[in-house]
């Protein structure tokens, strides 16, 4: 992987990435940072020739890529996220009404599939430990922002979960992998009128 984050800029790409199981076996790369075909199907209970077909369609947009095998089996096809993220902003895709609405459907499909993650960790809560659920957090605040606010609002937390994802990422390269989960962190900053 070369690039820290790629932005999205066409209907394309957004397409290609907006399908469910598509955004799903995209998620499993970011978490495991490589695998195989046969691990992720696993992982998605599909079969391995539909997440074979994903993958690619995900490999012809440059979201994903091949990487080096990490077993002798030379007959295995392993994959990595061609960047350490995406990011999708409005401003690309708000001049042409089919660009708009491929968008508000993408942005609809994410915002699902985060929401099944928050309501599975709620189902499973109780089988967690009590650090975990005492950790863990669910919060809304209701601010008086302008444009400008929310968006320096938004860098700046946005910088904050850098950090710590950075500094997750290197202590398990360090071998520190004792107590650590996989945690998702998802904000939405918007506004509303009552």
């Amino acid at each position: 992987m070369t690039d820290r984050e790629r932005r999205i800029k066409d209907v394309g790409t957004l397409k290609a990435l907006a399908h469910p199981l598509r955004a799903q076996l995209y998620r499993c790369l970011i978490i495991a940072r490589s695998a195989t075909a046969s691990q992720l199907a696993d992982q998605v209970d599909e079969a391995v020739s539909l997440v074979s077909y994903h993958l690619r369609k995900l490999a012809e947009h440059g979201l994903i890529e091949e990487s080096e095998a990490q077993s002798a089996d030379g007959r295995e096809r392993w994959w990595q996220p061609a960047s350490e993220g995406v990011s999708i902003h409005d401003e690309d895709f708000r001049d042409a009404p089919e660009k708009a609405a491929a968008h508000t459907a993408a942005s609809r499909l994410f915002f699902e599939q985060r929401a099944d993650m928050y309501r599975r960790y709620l189902d499973e809560r109780a089988h967690w430990s009590d650090a975990w659920t005492t950790a863990s957090d669910s919060s809304e605040w209701l601010l008086r922002l302008t444009p400008d606010e929310l968006s320096a609002m938004s860098k700046e937390m946005y910088a904050l979960v850098r950090r710590y994802e950075e500094r997750g990422r290197a202590a398990v390269a360090a071998g520190d992998t004792e107590g650590r989960e996989n945690v998702a962190v998802h904000t939405y900053g918007f506004p509303f009128r009552t």
